[in-house]
């Protein structure tokens, strides 16, 4: 358990979920990310970042909001400061998406969620609806508190997120999830673009995490949604070509869709929008 210092630190970021383990219990499946800063990590602050704010009509939940590498950005400098501070001995390290650990088995092994059928870290705060960012320390873990390492714990298996799965990737039918192909650059195949129309996706797939008894309770017990401001502003809730279009090159590029170019997303929503 994290001592009330480190928590209120994460608590001014609307961040509640958040825990330590030794760097000792990580997968690391990228040293170079870290060495190549010789830093010498001996702990792991690992959190959640709820980000449901709606549910979108025809793309990811995850993508309504603005990209969230500029949220991280900001957090992690705002943060490295604040435990620079609280711990001037130490020195920080900031990662998401992109990072030297496994990060579903870091927040496993920290207890702050399982593993789901879908292979997504499931909380029983936000379901499915987190990113999983973290501070890698050169303190020991006993610096920000105690230190309770929990076991590999899997979910219920009822199958819901099996049975949902579009392209049958979870069950082994499949090598490549729908979210995949809506990411792909170039022309699709008649089945891929059919696919698509079938689910209604310009971009993603949740049809996993809808179904996930999980998320219904998050919802029901009304914690679902989340406090930070980044994730509720600049919304968007629709995607189509003229929407698209519409968008100047600073407003496109900070939409999570983003990366793989206005073409690739224009694309999809024409395929979309085809009789």
């Amino acid at each position: 358990m994290l001592n009330q210092a480190t928590k209120e630190l994460f608590f001014e970021e609307h961040i509640s979920k958040v825990a330590v383990l030794p760097f000792s219990a990580c997968h690391v499946t990228n040293a170079r990310l870290y060495e190549r800063e010789n830093f010498k990590p001996q702990s792991v602050l690992v959190f959640l970042i709820p980000y449901y704010a709606v549910t979108p009509d025809n793309f990811s939940v995850y993508a309504a909001a603005e990209d969230y590498h500029f949220y991280a950005k900001g957090l992690y400098a705002r943060m490295g400061k604040r435990l620079k501070c609280a711990f001037p001995e130490g020195d920080f390290l900031g990662f998401a998406d992109h990072s030297p650990i496994d990060e579903r088995d870091a927040a496993i092994r920290a207890g702050l969620g399982i593993y789901g059928k879908n292979r997504l870290l499931i909380s029983g705060e936000y379901g499915t609806y987190q990113f999983i960012g973290e501070f890698l320390s050169t303190l020991p873990a006993e610096a920000f508190g105690e230190v309770t390492l929990s076991p590999f714990t899997l979910c219920i298996g009822c199958g819901a997120c099996l049975s949902a799965c579009p392209t049958g990737i979870l069950r082994n039918e499949s090598t490549e999830c729908l979210s995949a192909i809506t990411q792909k650059k170039g022309t699709l195949t008649d089945e891929e673009k059919a696919l698509m129309r079938e689910v209604g996706t310009a971009w993603g797939c949740d049809e996993c995490q809808k179904v996930c008894p999980y998320v219904k309770e998050a919802a029901h017990l009304g914690t679902l949604t989340t406090e930070i401001p980044f994730f509720k502003e600049n919304l968007i809730t629709h995607l189509d070509t003229e929407t698209v279009e519409n968008m100047s090159d600073e407003v496109f590029s900070r939409r999570a869709f983003a990366w793989r170019g206005r073409d690739t997303v224009l694309r999809n929503t024409r395929i979309l929008e085809e009789k």
